[in-house]
């Protein structure tokens, strides 16, 4: 067991080292993966992530049940499907008649079933809706399907309705919330601005307010906590850089010292929730200097090819499915096939 999941890696990770610019890996079921052939303006794709990555998808097509859904807790939450189906857009497979079109449909299809027809609302959370969100976001004009467009109206309506009736501007768990955190605010601002680059109309104010609430999260060294700057965290801050950075603020004093913070922390590990911080990371740092992405991501990897199990899931506290999904979307800007990993 130990020689199938380290040898695979460090005979990937010579191949990187020593230059190879193109690699073509076929899957167990003889598919020829072409993302995996394609430099992103002579950017090679590493080949031990399309080696992980491949894996990973396979490990989906199987786990994923005929509705949509997964085994396991929050297996049936319509944010695992909307991780599944971003992470084969991400890879770069046709969603219609690739290797894991039926993968993408079923998801899409489960996040569309799990929508009010009334309100919009996606699942029982705004982190749900957000996400779900974001995939709708990520899929319009990737997709022909006539279902999406009005969905992802009616999503980003009831978010714009939420923040509305919000004294604070930002969002919390449930669309009546009265009060905001920087995890769940950060997710919908991500997804509002994927809805945005879709084409979706989307008032600057609502953007403006959603980052004046982060900011207040922030401390005078640019670290980011849940609520309040008094709690900052590595992973708020990873979460607080990626919306400056869609919001375009590159440029300013708050931005430059919260990926200062990063950067003197790109080592440390998240034990509870350490694909959420990888997640965001992966995002925030390729937006905020690329450069530093290629370090952090290097070591992400490593990691990630020693904790990958031989049926090509990752496991922690949730399902299967789930985590595998979210794991597969930190590894997805190796590949910038997704709208929102665009610069």
């Amino acid at each position: 067991m130990v020689v199938q999941r380290v040898f695979p890696f460090l005979l990937f990770t010579i191949l990187w080292e020593v230059g190879i610019s193109m690699f073509c890996l076929a899957d167990d079921n003889g598919h020829n993966n072409w993302a995996a052939s394609v430099a992103r303006n002579g950017d090679p794709i590493p080949p031990q992530v399309e080696y992980m990555y491949v894996k990973g998808l396979e490990f989906l097509r199987q786990a994923q049940r005929d509705d949509g859904t997964f085994a396991g807790t929050y297996g049936d939450d319509p944010a695992a499907a909307a991780f599944c189906l971003m992470a084969v857009l991400a890879h770069g497979d046709d969603p219609v008649t690739g290797s894991y079109a039926q993968l993408a449909q079923k998801a899409l299809n489960y996040i569309l079933s799990q929508q009010d027809p009334e309100s919009g609302y996606i699942g029982d959370s705004m982190y749900s809706h957000g996400f779900a969100t974001l995939a709708l976001a990520e899929t319009y004009g990737m997709l022909l399907d006539d279902r999406i467009g009005p969905a992802l109206q009616k999503a980003v309506s009831l978010i714009l309705q939420a923040q509305n009736n919000n004294p604070v501007g930002a969002w919390r768990y449930t669309p009546d919330s009265t009060d905001a955190d920087a995890s769940v605010t950060g997710c919908i601002l991500v997804s509002l601005y994927a809805a945005a680059n879709a084409g979706i109309g989307i008032p600057k104010h609502v953007f403006d307010k959603g980052l004046k609430f982060m900011a207040s999260c922030r401390n005078d060294r640019g670290i980011y906590g849940y609520m309040t700057p008094g709690d900052g965290s590595i992973a708020m801050s990873a979460i607080g850089l990626l919306t400056q950075a869609l919001g375009q603020q590159h440029q300013t004093q708050e931005f430059q010292q919260t990926l200062h913070f990063l950067e003197d922390h790109l080592e440390v590990q998240e034990d509870t929730y350490p694909h959420y911080l990888e997640y965001y990371m992966a995002q925030s740092l390729f937006h905020a200097r690329e450069s530093l992405w290629r370090k952090w991501n290097h070591h992400l990897c490593e990691k990630l090819a020693a904790t990958q199990a031989p049926d090509g899931s990752w496991t922690l506290m949730r399902s299967p499915g789930y985590e595998t999904a979210f794991v597969l979307l930190s590894l997805a800007v190796n590949y910038r096939f997704l709208p929102i990993y665009e610069k």
